[in-house]
């Protein structure tokens, strides 16, 4: 066996199940990883480091890792007991410190939020907290640099989790995905995640960016590792029978963005893919709704994100410049209540329509690439609002219908040697049908590593 840190959340709970190693191997393995690669912990980054970590909490990852082996000893562990992971730093751990990568926030939460609590519950031991964008509230999180690339950002807001990752010092991380803060950083860093429906994983005890927007799930190097971790946080058993994928369309909103070639290379590879697997490819016209949603997402997002920001208003000169911007734009945008009630059954229909149209040309899932272009340089993320439109340009809507996403590498590109990355859309609840349908198809591409962690 090679160095324990290198396995992944499947092979890590069969090297535990065989007892090849123990959690307290395992676990101090990672931290060991974690003291090589991430260079230093630091609020502001530096450009020498990854610095996907906000806080490690080494001591109490080790007692937890006895307490895990304990537990297999005594035969009665559940499938992820012993297995490491990071969290976003904007899920409440009791007794921990939660800032969400900010100088505004330091809390000390009582009570752990709902999603740690099932992983905990699920044996899982808690290496420490990863970096966010500040409160959540982009797409760069340019305090991290990314492993393919230092100079490159990790993509956000779960860029600490998706660097973790590719940097192969935890197999498991968590995200939260308001406009694709889960998907943005696992194409630009090459891992898995999948955005579970809306309402699948509990958000109560996680800083909120926009309340009806929001997503939380599981991120890991394959979505293979994900299954597990998704099963875990919304507290079910995945099912034995999966429907398999027949017919894929390609998204009909692809005409709205401009692909980087090695991002359009990587989706020709990936619908090739599909060819092979015998999956029926439909062109299929597009439901009778909005396919870019133009300032109505970003004014109802913003309205949210005002109702939790409200209790920094007597600071606000300690955020960083972009989420002072967003803040103050929400608060001259000033949606009435009878504006956010329309806009908010306008995207009621839409989802309706969206489902009826999945239905009637009997498709299993869009493709569609997850990010158009590859990872751009670091460092300019958080200078003003809104700079990430092409982060979030594919992302976004799908949180506006709450339908699930699996988002998986399709490459690394021959011309900027950075990773990209497609993703399944299903219709809300075919979560574990993506899944099976993103493991056939991530098994015929290559997990790759950044060469310069070789």
């Amino acid at each position: 066996m090679g160095d324990p840190a290198d396995a992944g959340v499947v092979e890590a709970i069969a090297l535990l199940v065989r007892r090849e190693v123990s959690s307290r191997e395992l676990v101090e393995a990672c931290l060991a990883r974690i003291r090589e690669r991430d260079g230093a912990h630091s609020h502001e980054g530096d450009p020498s480091s990854i610095n996907a970590w906000v806080r490690v909490y080494e001591d109490d990852a080790l007692a937890a890792a006895d307490r895990a082996d304990a537990q297999r000893a005594a035969g009665d562990a559940p499938v992820l007991c012993g297995v490491p992971i990071g969290l976003k730093d904007l899920y409440a751990v009791t007794g921990k410190p939660l800032t969400a990568s900010s100088s505004l926030l330091s809390d000390v939460p009582a009570r752990s939020c709902d999603a740690w609590a099932r992983l905990e519950a699920a044996g899982m031991v808690l290496l420490g907290h990863l970096h966010t964008h500040e409160f959540a509230a982009g797409g760069t999180t340019d305090q991290v640099g990314n492993p393919w690339a230092l100079d490159r950002s990790a993509g956000g807001s779960s860029g600490g989790s998706a660097a973790a990752l590719a940097a192969r010092m935890t197999p498991a991380a968590t995200g939260t995905d308001t406009a694709g803060s889960l998907r943005i950083p696992s194409a630009l860093c090459g891992t898995s995640t999948i955005k579970p429906t809306r309402g699948s994983v509990p958000l109560r005890g996680i800083v909120p960016l926009g309340p009806t927007f929001d997503h939380a799930g599981p991120m890991a190097r394959s979505l293979a590792d994900c299954e597990p971790l998704l099963a875990a946080l919304a507290g079910v058993s995945p099912p034995l029978q999966r429907a398999p994928l027949r017919r894929i369309a390609v998204s009909p909103r692809l005409g709205l963005v401009d692909l980087d070639a090695d991002v359009a290379d990587g989706f020709d590879a990936a619908l090739a893919d599909c060819r092979s697997l015998g999956i029926e490819l439909v062109d299929a016209p597009a439901p009778d709704v909005e396919l870019e949603l133009g300032l109505t997402f970003l004014d109802l997002v913003c309205a949210e994100m005002l109702v939790y920001h409200r209790r920094f208003d007597d600071r606000r000169e300690l955020y960083r410049p972009s989420i002072r911007g967003f803040v103050e734009y929400a608060e001259h945008g000033a949606l009435s209540a009878e504006d956010y009630i329309a806009a908010q059954v306008r995207r009621t229909e839409a989802t309706s329509r969206w489902l009826d149209w999945f239905a009637e040309h009997r498709i299993d899932a869009l493709l569609e690439p997850t990010v158009p272009i590859v990872a751009r340089q670091r460092g300019h993320g958080y200078d003003e609002p809104f700079t990430d439109v092409a982060e979030i340009s594919l992302t976004h809507y799908w949180n506006w219908t709450g339908f699930p996403v699996a988002a998986f590498p399709s490459g690394v590109g021959s011309r900027s040697g950075l990773p990209v990355g497609v993703s399944l859309i299903g219709p809300a609840g075919s979560d574990w049908d993506l899944l099976a349908g993103g493991v056939a198809l991530q098994a015929r591409l290559p997990l790759a590593q950044p060469s310069q962690l070789d």
